[in-house]
């Protein structure tokens, strides 16, 4: 299924933003792509010291508390840990991927000066000592073809990242002409990303304003600490903090992958503010969204943690359904023009 043929707006920009590699702590290629379209749409955002790109609305009863909301703008993925004399390169998590997940495929290192394409490895499936092991971080390696002074003239050096290539990140659309869905490395979470943008273009391009000032906020290391969020809201004290992230499908967590977005009751870091969620959910189906509670005994948001250092009084979370986190992720396409919905309402009434 070729995804020109399908002319969805939040695809086409999910794809865009696909294409550039965005792991932890090296977010400012996306932050510049952010702030450049941004303001093609009118706004005027703003970058933090931390590198948070941050955008402010207006609204229409200006004494009442403003709504913050926040998406990461980090993915998971590798960082380089060791340089061996043949030139390939030892590598460690960075944030919570792990190594099945991930696999043998090509990968991109980000360096100081270019990206040099390698290929992650594993190690040999003839030996006994491997297959019986398992994939492991210890017997991972980036195959690159170059020497170590070759690496080092293009910037590759111990804490350089490394993530999926962009040939093998997708978009896939696959599944039933009447339903389709998607597949990509990952989602999490330009999704959401995307999903703001579109509510924002919603906004710009009929003139609306927010109900209650609004200020977005697209977050850093939110994979490996939710550390931007902290020190933004750290900084500014928001009385409501909303995080816009994936919902990972858990066996023990009943969600449907019917496109629907999920919100958080409780996860691993904190309970979240019941009377917010019940105003949200309402808004939600007010606007023709049933949003699907969830629990998660693990797991954590930028509004969780937020909460959890005392920088914001009432939080949520809610976002995309999705299949396979922290790897392949699959969701309905539907996921978008749902999640797209739920914002400009929430936007609009909160």
């Amino acid at each position: 299924m070729f995804i020109d043929s399908l002319n969805h707006d939040g695809l086409t920009l999910f794809s865009e933003m696909l294409d550039i590699p965005c792991p932890s702590g090296h977010e400012d290629r996306m932050a510049a792509f952010l702030s450049t379209r941004l303001e093609g749409m009118g706004f005027s955002p703003e970058s933090d010291a931390s590198g948070n790109v941050i955008v402010r609305l207006d609204g229409n009863e200006p004494d009442r508390p403003t709504i913050c909301f926040a998406a990461h703008m980090d993915e998971i993925g590798m960082t380089v840990t060791q340089i061996l004399f043949d030139g390939s390169l030892r590598v460690e998590r960075l944030g919570g991927l792990i190594p099945w997940k991930i696999g043998e495929t090509a990968v991109s290192v980000i360096g100081d000066g270019e990206e040099v394409t390698g290929m992650l490895s594993m190690g040999s499936g003839h030996s006994r000592k491997t297959v019986d092991a398992g994939p492991s971080w210890e017997s991972a390696r980036i195959l690159t073809g170059r020497s170590p002074q070759a690496l080092a003239k293009l910037g590759i050096r111990v804490g350089a990242a490394a993530v999926p290539a962009q040939g093998v990140r997708g978009p896939f659309v696959f599944g039933d002409e009447s339903f389709p869905w998607v597949g990509a490395w990952t989602f999490d979470n330009r999704l959401a990303i995307t999903c703001c943008l579109l509510a924002l273009a919603t906004f710009q391009q009929g003139g609306i304003k927010p109900r209650s000032p609004l200020t977005l906020v697209f977050t850093v290391e939110e994979e490996i600490g939710c550390l931007g969020a902290k020190g933004f809201a750290s900084r500014e004290k928001p009385e409501v903090f909303i995080a816009v992230d994936g919902s990972p499908l858990v066996p023990e967590c009943p969600l449907q992958m019917d496109g629907r977005p999920a919100i958080r009751s409780r996860d691993g870091a904190a309970t979240y503010d019941q009377r917010l969620l019940q105003e949200i959910r309402q808004i939600s189906a007010t606007a023709g969204v049933d949003l699907q509670p969830v629990v998660y005994a693990g797991a954590s948001s930028d509004a969780s943690l937020v909460y959890s250092i005392g920088a914001s009084p009432r939080v949520a979370c809610l976002g995309y359904v999705r299949e396979s986190s922290h790897g392949f992720e699959v969701a309905p396409l539907s996921a978008f023009d749902f999640l797209t919905t739920t914002l400009i309402a929430l936007f609009a009434q909160l």
